[in-house]
C-alpha cells in the first residue's frame, strides 16, 4: 500500500524557512519540499554572509548561543568542526568616549564626569518617587528603571537612529525584552557586591562558523536538495490563492517578469507578515487587511569598508550614540573570525545605518554611502584620513518588525484570521512580526514541521512572555 507524498511549499530561505524544510525532509519520507527565496543569490535571510572581494561579513552579526540544546546540537550537526569559540565585548561609543555594553553603573557615572553623574543619579531618584504610570512606551519602561537623564544619554539617541521613531510612540515590550531585569539600581548593587545574580547578563563569549552564519546556512541548503527538495532562487511570491478556508497555491515573479504557480498541500510562511496577508486571493476580511497594512518595519544597511590598519579597537562591535552622525553600530569582522579577512594588515568594518527603503538614506548611491562612512569614522576618530581604501554597500528591507504602540492588537487579529486557514502557518521573525532572535526563529520552524503530523506545540507560543536579553542571545 502506497502512502501519499505531502507537498509542502515554504517561502523564505532564512533560518526559520531552511530549518523547517529540513526537519521535513530528513524526519518524513513521504514529503515533497520546495522552497522559494526572494533572493536571487543568498540564503539566510538577514543572517546571511555577503562576499566581496574574497572579504565576508555579515549582515548585522550573529552570534551563536541558545539555551535550547536541541538547537545547539542542530547547529553543530549542519557544521561539525567549523565553529570558533569568540570572546564577547561591546561597548557604547559616546563624546568620544568607551563605556562597557550593557551598562555598568560605576563604569557609565564615572564615565561622565562628576557633574552629569550626579544629575543622572537625582533623576533616578525621582523616577522612584513619582514612576510614571502606567508604562505604555520604551521611554516610560526605561526612565522608570534608569532615570530619565541616563534615559536620554544611553538609550534615546540609538534606540531612535534604530528605529526613526520617538521613543514615546515604540511599545513597552520592547524594552522588556531588550533589558529586562536590570535597573539602575541592581547595576551598582552588582558593582559594590559582586556576586551572581538572577538577572539575564553578557554571555562571555559564543560559537560562531569560521566563515560566518551564511556558512550554516548555504550549507543547509545544500543539504536540502541532497535530501530531494528544491530551492528556487529569485522567486518573489505576489499572489497566495485560496479556496474557503484552504490554500490552494502560490504565485511568484522572477527578475524578468516571469511567473510561476506553485500548487501545495501546506504553506509555510516566513515573508513579512503584512505581505502575507495582503497577498491572499480572494482577501482575507477589511479589518484584517487594515491592520496588515498598520504593521511596519525598519529597513538597514551595511557599508563594509577596508581599512589599512589591523587592532582599531577589541571589541566585536560599538553602539554608537553620537547624535552627530547618522551610523548606529560598527562591526569588527576580524574580531569575529580572522577567515573573514582575507588580507594581512587589512580590517574590515561593517557600518549600519537604519533607515527606511525609500527614504534620503536607502536611496543614496554606494559610492556616496562609502564616503559618508569614511567621513563619519574619522570624525568619530576610529580611522585615520587615507586608510580606508576600499568599500561595498549591502541594503536590507524589512530587517526589524516595528513595536508601534498598538502593533500587538494587530498581531493578534490577524493570527486568528491565518488560524482559520487549514494548512498555512508563520514563522520566523518577520512572519510573527516577533522580534525573534535566531535560536526562537528555529524553534518555531521545528514546531511547525511537526505539526504537519501531529504534532500539538503551537509556534507562536515560543518566547510568548517576550523575555528576551540581546546580550544573552544571537544580535539582529
Amino acid at each position: 500500500m502506497s502512502t501519499k507524498t505531502i507537498s509542502v511549499a515554504i517561502v523564505g530561505a532564512g533560518p526559520a524557512g531552511l530549518v523547517c524544510a529540513t526537519e521535513l525532509l530528513e524526519k518524513n519520507s513521504t514529503i515533497a519540499v520546495t522552497v522559494l527565496e526572494k533572493d536571487p543569490l543568498y540564503v539566510g535571510g538577514i543572517a546571511r554572509t555577503v562576499e566581496y572581494k574574497g572579504f565576508r561579513f555579515d549582515i548585522g552579526g550573529h552570534r551563536f548561543f541558545s539555551k535550547s540544546q536541541e538547537v545547539t546540537e542542530w547547529w553543530r550537526k549542519r557544521l561539525p568542526g567549523d565553529f570558533i569559540k569568540v570572546g564577547r565585548l561591546s561597548r557604547i561609543f559616546y563624546r568620544g568616549v568607551f563605556f562597557d555594553y550593557p551598562l555598568k553603573a560605576m563604569n557609565a557615572l564615572f564615565g561622565l564626569g562628576i557633574w552629569t553623574s550626579t544629575l543622572c543619579v537625582l533623576s533616578y531618584i525621582k523616577s522612584q518617587i513619582l514612576p510614571i504610570r502606567p508604562e505604555k512606551s520604551f521611554q516610560d519602561w526605561v526612565s522608570n528603571r534608569f532615570g530619565r537623564k541616563l534615559f536620554s544619554i544611553f538609550f534615546k539617541t540609538y534606540t531612535e537612529k534604530v528605529w526613526g521613531t520617538p521613543c514615546e510612540q515604540i511599545s513597552a515590550d520592547w524594552a522588556a525584552q531588550r533589558i529586562k531585569g536590570l535597573s539602575l539600581l541592581k547595576a551598582i548593587y552588582y558593582a559594590i557586591v559582586p556576586q551572581k545574580s538572577n538577572v539575564k547578563t553578557l554571555i562571555e563569549e559564543f560559537e560562531y562558523p569560521r566563515f560566518g552564519p551564511g556558512q550554516m546556512w548555504e550549507k543547509t541548503r545544500d543539504d536540502i536538495v541532497r535530501a530531494g527538495g528544491v530551492v528556487h532562487m529569485g522567486e518573489d511570491v505576489v499572489t497566495i490563492s485560496r479556496d474557503g478556508s484552504r490554500i490552494t497555491s502560490l504565485t511568484t515573479r522572477n527578475a524578468a517578469g516571469g511567473e510561476r504557480v506553485v500548487p501545495a498541500d501546506q504553506f509555510i510562511m516566513t515573508m513579512p507578515l503584512r505581505e502575507t496577508v495582503l497577498a491572499i486571493d480572494p482577501p482575507l476580511p477589511e479589518p484584517v487587511l487594515k491592520a496588515a497594512r498598520r504593521l511596519e518595519y525598519r529597513d538597514f544597511l551595511t557599508v563594509a569598508v577596508m581599512v589599512r590598519r589591523t587592532n582599531l579597537f577589541p571589541d566585536s562591535w560599538i553602539y554608537v550614540h553620537d547624535p552627530t552622525v547618522h551610523l548606529g553600530r560598527i562591526q569588527n569582522f576580524n574580531n569575529w573570525s580572522a577567515a573573514l579577512v582575507p588580507m594581512e594588515g587589512v580590517t574590515c568594518l561593517g557600518l549600519e545605518y537604519f533607515c527606511f527603503e525609500g527614504d534620503a538614506l536607502w536611496t543614496t548611491s554606494d559610492e556616496a554611502l562609502v564616503d559618508l562612512g569614511k567621513k563619519e569614522l574619522i570624525q568619530l576618530g576610529l580611522v585615520k584620513e587615507g586608510e580606508i581604501f576600499d568599500g561595498c554597500v549591502v541594503r536590507m528591507p524589512k530587517a526589524y518588525p516595528v513595536y508601534g504602540p498598538d502593533y500587538q492588537k494587530d498581531v493578534d487579529l490577524i493570527r486568528e484570521e491565518l488560524g482559520k486557514l487549514e494548512n498555512i502557518q508563520a514563522v520566523g521573525r518577520n512572519g510573527m512580526h516577533k522580534y525573534n532572535n535566531m535560536d526562537h526563529s528555529m524553534m518555531a520552524a521545528m514546531l511547525a514541521a511537526r505539526r504537519l503530523f501531529g504534532g500539538t506545540m503551537d509556534p507562536w507560543n515560543v518566547n510568548t512572555d517576550a523575555e528576551y536579553h540581546e546580550e544573552s542571545r544571537d544580535s539582529n
